[in-house]
């Protein structure tokens, strides 16, 4: 079984707590969608599996390993990460930014097997850019430009997949065929952890959801409330875990994002609109 499990996990930056005591487990093959408003620490979260953010306190599992004590290499055999800003787009043909997602698997010359060149070329027919595997990747648009990034990240061939906000530049026709390409990589048996910031798709997408809030430090303190163990609540905090329905039923999300839920349901399937 392949999931991260959060123990207990704090991260501060410059004595400033952003989450405190988060204990989270994965479920094993499914897809996970983070939800929660800007600034929750809904990405904080994650890169703490990337080791952008340093976890101050607690441990996170991997296969019931120390995952952050594993060499960087281990790490990234078991584990890519999409992550969501990328403020320098390679001028490299795509082809070479995919071969890229191998080099946790090669020795010290980089020398690509048969099997590295069969692994890079599935991966580009999965995320639909063969074709453009000789053009340069800053030229491509937005939309084919994350597929791109996609393929890179499933070449690495790791059980578990971290995407942060993989659907934000992309339009509506991308972000159908991309969930696709999520929902296929499932079936596949991956375990997919991502943010997404459309509670529709999230809610249609995801087999299990983690809703996630945040009290500003600039805000007063509400009445302090206090977790089952006797401490106060963090500043990010985990507000509840479960799938679609579950969390629907509970209202959580109408809570945390201030807004009204509304539903409905034709031939195509079930559609969630907040306002």
């Amino acid at each position: 079984m392949s999931v991260p499990e959060y123990r207990r996990v704090s991260v501060s930056c410059q004595r400033t707590p952003i989450l405190r005591d988060i204990s989270l487990t994965f479920p094993d093959g499914k897809i996970t969608a983070l939800l929660g408003p800007n600034g929750c620490g809904k990405t904080t979260l994650l890169q703490c599996l990337n080791g952008v953010s340093r976890v101050t306190k607690g441990q996170i599992l991997l296969d019931g390993e120390d995952f952050l004590s594993l060499p960087p290499r281990e790490r990234a055999r078991r584990l890519s990460f999409l992550p969501q800003v990328r403020t320098v787009i390679p001028s490299l043909p795509v082809r070479t930014l995919v071969e890229h997602g191998r080099f946790p698997w090669l020795g010290f010359a980089r020398k690509k097997t048969q099997k590295d060149l069969r692994i890079v070329k599935n991966a580009m027919e999965f995320a639909q850019v063969i074709e453009y595997a000789d053009q340069s990747v800053d030229t491509l648009s937005g939309g084919v430009r994350q597929r791109v990034f996609l393929a890179m990240v499933l070449a690495q061939d790791c059980p578990v997949l971290i995407l942060d906000e993989p659907t934000t530049y992309l339009d509506f026709q991308g972000q159908r065929q991309f969930c696709a390409l999520l929902r296929k990589l499932k079936d596949q048996g991956k375990t997919i952890i991502l943010t997404l910031h459309d509670l529709n798709q999230a809610l249609r997408l995801a087999d299990h959801i983690v809703v996630m809030r945040w009290l500003s430090p600039a805000e007063p303190e509400p009445v302090p409330r206090l977790h089952s163990h006797g401490s106060f609540l963090p500043k990010g905090e985990i507000a509840a875990c479960g799938s679609a329905s579950e969390i629907l039923s509970s209202h959580i999300l109408e809570e945390v994002f201030n807004a009204r839920l509304k539903r409905f349901e034709d031939k195509d399937g079930v559609c969630y609109f907040f306002e």
